[in-house]
């Protein structure tokens, strides 16, 4: 229920209008100030007036007028507060969450479209912890996007192009072995990288070698494109296996090999355009006027550059996909990357430049350092990640619980959750450090205390299997607990929205902990089972939407709540 617009029209021409207050209205920091509050400072340097005074007439006009409402007002200092009824809340919040049955259906199409480049792993190279936060965070915003209607195109803009494939050709026609790519998949082709810079050290004819192969892939030969295919088909059958883990798909795999025959047209329209300009032999578009190095076009040999091939990519997908949004989840050391881009697309006369949207994130590596060089052959693996949470969180079941059916399901959902909020549970610029023991904890703000918050819920609803959730009196739910749970349920449909606009998943996942903690607290202060029937009802409806909400909210993160653990 909308209860800012309900505060907003009581507002309205007191001063605002209902839109403008509308756009105040916010959630005191401070619970037992109210449910939600009008700051008075920006309308007290309009009308210049206390902003005290100002929140005091308006609450001395409303209270005059006859309508009937369901708040109490208070003022403290530049703040109106509102607190609304108890009953009147819990009646409208609960049963809108009730009748949507089992799940949350997404929302009707509001015909417009997201491009999600996202995760865009390379080839032949280690899908490492180092793609953690580009993956979920990716993942979590598909999820949300469609959640709200929006028709979203998932796109892994994979590395499969430069000169490393004619390194990855030398060392595979002189030590690999096909039986080994086959059984040991990209962890064979990594050692084969590795090996070819090692020797490379000592025979430096291997780097001409590579290159002469590589230009063989630029000009069709038929066997380089043979072995870059096969690198290509061996990398994705293995990291789709940790995509499956967690439970991500896309619908494009189209990398910066896709973009080769659309080079020309982008160097063709910069030209037409008079963006185009030489320097030292390559071609650049100036950007000093706008405080940035150039933007390099093409090297001195005409090799392209990752410019060039993003500014044909966002062509593409803006002429195939007609997007409204064009979003990179790329890390935050490409800041100046994309604003380059974006400008030279703006500056070649493309509105829909301003659509095109950076997200960038900070660095993630394992606690106590991890060198991510793939060079040298020292990376962590996202897949051994996931498996040695999962493995971890095995154990704690079978301490917790030995006999819980299918741990080993369940240990899959706990420590693949627990590996994904951790790098969702804070804000997506922030370096994360990844620890196990923090992640899997069962009592920290973690995926572990969600899930069984979940669990909780699910169990209380099968004890009270025969209770039909009908008839309710919902002011049985007017205390203060039972109140903080169905304001937080009210606002989930607006953080969900909160988190899409600000492209910040972990907006929700500071929700979801608020919740819980919020429910546990209510759960350890209400017996549920075994109260008066109007008095269990009540009660176990609101179980029932924590948890309904809880299992959307966690699915919306890419976790899994299990139903049990």
């Amino acid at each position: 229920m909308d209860f800012k617009r309900i505060i907003s029209e009581s507002i309205g021409g007191v001063v605002v209008s209902a839109d403008e207050a509308y756009a105040l209205i916010g959630v005191p920091a401070q619970s037992e100030m109210g449910d939600y509050c009008l700051p008075c400072f920006k309308l007290a340097k309009e009308l210049k007036k206390p902003p005290q005074a100002i929140a005091a007439e308006i609450k001395e006009v409303i209270e005059k007028r006859r309508d009937y409402r369901p708040f109490t007002m208070s003022v403290a200092g530049g703040y109106l507060n509102f607190r609304f009824d108890r009953a009147f809340a819990a009646s409208n919040v609960l049963p809108e969450i009730l009748s949507g049955g089992e799940t949350f259906a997404p929302g009707r199409s509001n015909g417009k479209t997201v491009c999600l480049d996202y995760s865009s792993i390379n080839i032949a190279k280690p899908f490492h912890i180092g793609h953690l936060l580009t993956t979920a965070i990716g993942g979590s915003l598909y999820r949300i996007y469609k959640r709200l209607g929006y028709d979203v195109v998932g796109i892994n803009h994979l590395g499969d192009w430069g000169t490393q494939f004619g390194k990855m050709i030398v060392a595979y026609l002189k030590w690999g072995d096909e039986k080994d790519v086959e059984k040991r998949g990209v962890h064979a082709l990594v050692e084969l990288y590795v090996r070819f810079h090692k020797e490379a050290e000592k025979e430096p004819k291997l780097d001409d070698e590579a290159r002469a192969w590589f230009k063989k892939i630029e000009d069709g030969d038929a066997e380089a494109l043979r072995l870059f295919e096969y690198f290509r088909s061996v990398t994705l059958k293995d990291v789709n296996k940790v995509y499956e883990r967690l439970g991500i798909k896309f619908d494009s795999y189209n990398g910066e090999s896709f973009y080769n025959d659309k080079l020309d047209g982008v160097v063709e329209l910069l030209k037409e355009k008079g963006l185009l300009a030489e320097s030292e032999g390559a071609k650049i578009v100036d950007l000093s006027a706008f405080d940035m190095p150039p933007c390099l076009i093409l090297r001195s040999d005409g090799a392209s550059l990752y410019a060039t091939r993003d500014l044909a990519a966002a062509i593409y997908r803006k002429n195939t996909y007609g997007f409204d949004k064009n979003l990179y989840v790329v890390a935050y050391q490409q800041n100046l990357h994309f604003k380059q881009v974006f400008k030279v697309l703006e500056l070649c006369g493309f509105t829909w430049a301003k659509d095109c949207v950076h997200v960038p994130f900070g660095m993630v590596s394992l606690e106590g350092g991890a060198s991510l060089s793939t060079r040298s052959g020292n990376v962590v693996y996202l897949s051994d990640v996931l498996e040695t949470a999962v493995l971890k969180a095995e154990k704690v079941i079978e301490e917790k619980n030995p006999a819980l059916e299918n741990k080993r399901e369940v240990a899959e959902q706990v420590g693949v959750g627990a590996v994904l909020f951790m790098a969702l549970s804070t804000s997506r610029i922030k370096d994360l450090v990844f620890s196990y023991d923090k992640a899997l904890s069962f009592d920290g703000e973690t995926a572990p205390y969600l899930q069984y918050t979940h669990a909780r819920c699910r169990s209380v609803r099968d004890k009270c299997a025969d209770v039909k959730l009908d008839g309710i009196d919902y002011s049985v739910l007017s205390d203060e607990a039972s109140a903080s749970v169905v304001l937080l349920l009210n606002r989930y449909e607006d953080v969900i929205k909160d988190a899409a606009e600000k492209y910040e998943p972990s907006i929700l996942s500071k929700y979801l902990i608020d919740l819980a903690q919020s429910y546990n607290a209510f759960y350890v202060g209400h017996r549920i089972a075994g109260e008066e029937e109007n008095v269990t009802k009540a009660r176990l409806a609101l179980s029932e939407c924590v948890r309904k909400v809880l299992k959307d909210g966690l699915g919306l993160l890419l976790i899994n709540a299990p139903d049990k653990m």
